[in-house]
């Protein structure tokens, strides 16, 4: 391991350890909260994926655990809806509002004027100025780690395949930028252009499509070294692809810790190499948790970091389980 890669493990170490901190602190006033005759609306851009239903559930059970009245509004993956259902929201005039992920060029008009009409707004994985605390993970961590692991499974060199379709969502470009930047100190380490566009819907099959024609453009093993993803359900097509084209030399990468993909990764055979497993459900709540704060006249934080865990090939069988054992008690498989 080079000098700057140790140095940017040490760094995320201590980031992770920080976020524990949070975590620990966050749950310590957890039984004295309340939201007993207030009404909390929710928007989310979508739910058809693993992470979003659960932190949308999350944040919709701590609503009705703390006593409150949930306003719960699904856009269906249109942005020109969860606009709408937003106008629909402020209308209602709850006691507070969270957003759940989308398209900020999009949205932050629209959360201007939530903040303009005096309702406090909360955010899940949408980092902007009119948010009073944006709940996630630590996307700077988890964009340096997966892409460190990813270097790491390659030697430090050879071509990867990017897929970077959705940088106007903040997430994404959070860890878009710290893949680039993590690759500032391997130059052998290349990204294929032009990079590859991940699409909603039929991501899977889109994925799948896209790598089939990357690796039948560069035939000779080797040439291809991996696949990166935002997100993981583009790795699911990524995977299917390579493994059906014979090119197991090839691993992918992605972020999220859908159930399908960890147990990829726990697959000895798969050619999922790493994920970065989020606690989407926990992000909801601890979402709800700092709501009930706010409105109960105590201080809450710019973000909360909810800890992540990078899954790989060595720790799979130990790391993977709990998360697998948390989806299938939310009744996912």
């Amino acid at each position: 391991m080079t000098r700057s890669m140790k140095g940017l493990v040490k760094a995320l170490a201590l980031g992770l350890a920080a976020a524990c901190s949070l975590a620990a602190v966050s749950g310590a006033t957890a039984e004295e909260l309340s939201l007993k005759g207030k009404r909390i609306g929710v928007s989310a851009i979508g739910t058809d994926h693993y992470w979003d239903l659960m932190a949308f559930k999350g944040i919709q059970d701590r609503v009705k655990e703390l006593g409150g009245e949930v306003i719960a509004l699904d856009a269906g993956r249109k942005d020109q809806q969860q606009i709408a259902q937003l106008q629909t929201l402020i209308a209602q005039k709850p006691d507070a509002i969270i957003e759940q992920l989308g398209n900020l060029e999009v949205l932050n008009p629209w959360l201007q004027k939530i903040r303009d009409a005096g309702i406090p707004l909360f955010t899940v994985d949408t980092a902007t100025p009119h948010a009073i605390n944006n709940t996630t993970s630590n996307n700077y961590n988890i964009g340096a780690e997966i892409a460190l692991q990813m270097v790491a499974d390659m030697g430090g060199k050879g071509n990867v395949l990017v897929f970077n379709g959705f940088y106007s969502v903040p997430v994404c470009k959070i860890r878009y930028d710290q893949l680039k930047y993590v690759l500032t100190s391997f130059p052998d380490v290349k990204i294929v252009e032009p990079e590859l566009r991940d699409v909603i819907p039929n991501t899977v099959q889109s994925a799948y499509s896209n790598v089939t024609d990357m690796l039948t453009k560069s035939p000779e093993k080797g040439s291809i070294g991996a696949v990166w993803a935002c997100w993981d359900v583009p790795q699911i097509g990524a995977t299917q692809a390579v493994e059906a084209a014979g090119r197991n030399e090839v691993k992918t990468y992605g972020i999220d810790g859908s159930p399908e993909v960890i147990k990829m990764v726990m697959d000895p055979k798969s050619s999922a190499g790493a994920v970065a497993a989020q606690q989407p459900y926990e992000i909801g709540k601890t979402s709800v948790d700092n709501v009930a704060k706010y409105l109960a006249g105590q201080k809450v934080p710019p973000f909360t970091f909810v800890p992540s865990v990078l899954i790989n090939k060595e720790n799979a069988a130990e790391k993977g389980k709990p998360f697998l054992d948390a989806a299938e008690k939310a009744g996912v498989k």
